[in-house]
């Protein structure tokens, strides 16, 4: 599955061949031992380290149910006659067919993708930045890009990437498409970065939204076992940064997907103080979210630290 896709979550792997996520997470080691990938929060890849990223037919493959709970939540978040920039991603992408269906909107965008999810859409502008086509990832990249974003103001940016640590915040593995998020990124006024759990953890070589300067994350709730990505959830609300979690997936193995599930609202986790023990971040979503109701817009929890 990996060699197919580029890389794969212990949640579909969990569900293929119908065992327990602590199964394959046991059976990912050993194959990380032999070189045969690299394991990632939440999923494995294939070998390469900081600089090798998937293209987007392997993306697409990855964490589908999440990207689309998150998605709900992000357009959730953007009303009429707003102007917003979209950046490049699977998850950007997922976002956009939402976006579709809000009236006035503007979207500045370098993704094709983007634009081609609302080319169609009634009432919505959609602003294309000048720029060379990346086709691994169908953006356009360099100087020509990041000189149609000058001069630009938006009330926000909603952008993806390779990986996502409290220490360097959204990173990714090419330069030409780090350089463009970060124009992207100084055009708005808030930044909100869509990242799933498998992302959590990661750090690519080439930052691009420092964690100073994000303003919100809608992520997914980790697994119950993944420690890791639970420990850089909390770090990141440590660090001021608001975070929402969209739809629970259903733990143990059994393989039930979000599709079809509206996303899921949090109160405000424990935060650490100073001083004192970590608040334990990963027993908290489970109790904490609530279903929203019908009509509701999604609320981000204030993770600012206390």
């Amino acid at each position: 599955m990996v060699r197919a896709n580029g890389a794969v979550s212990l949640r579909e792997l969990a569900r293929v061949v119908q065992t327990s996520e602590v199964t394959v997470r046991r059976d990912v080691r050993a194959l990380e031992a032999e070189g045969l990938l690299d394991r990632r929060h939440g999923g494995a890849v294939l070998p390469g380290g900081f600089t090798r990223e998937s293209g987007f037919p392997q993306k697409s493959h990855l964490a589908t149910a999440e990207k689309t709970a998150i998605a709900d939540v992000a357009a959730g978040l953007v009303e009429e006659g707003e102007a917003v920039v979209v950046g490049a991603g699977t998850t950007t992408q997922e976002l956009a067919r939402r976006l579709a269906r809000v009236p006035g909107l503007t979207v500045v965008t370098n993704s094709l993708l983007v634009a081609q999810a609302l080319a169609h859409a009634n009432r919505v502008e959609v602003v294309m930045t000048g720029g060379t086509l990346r086709g691994s990832n169908y953006a356009l990249v360099g100087s020509g890009a990041e000189q149609s974003l000058q001069g630009l103001r938006v009330s926000r940016a909603f952008l993806s990437g390779s990986g996502l640590t409290a220490e360097r915040g959204l990173s990714t593995s090419n330069m030409l498409s780090a350089s463009v998020d970060r124009a992207l990124v100084q055009a708005a006024a808030e930044v909100v970065v869509l990242a799933d759990h498998t992302k959590l953890g990661t750090d690519t070589m080439f930052q691009t939204v420092p964690t100073d300067v994000m303003t919100r994350l809608v992520t997914d709730e980790p697994p119950p076992h993944d420690d890791r990505a639970a420990t850089e959830l909390q770090a990141l609300a440590d660090q001021g940064v608001q975070i929402t979690i969209a739809g629970a997936v259903a733990s143990g193995g059994s393989g039930e997907g979000m599709a079809g599930r509206r996303p899921r609202r949090e109160s405000p986790l424990p935060v650490q103080r100073r001083g004192g023990p970590s608040a334990q971040l990963r027993s908290a979503p489970a109790s904490m979210l609530e279903q929203q109701s019908a009509g509701d817009r999604p609320r981000v929890a204030d993770m600012r630290r206390r």
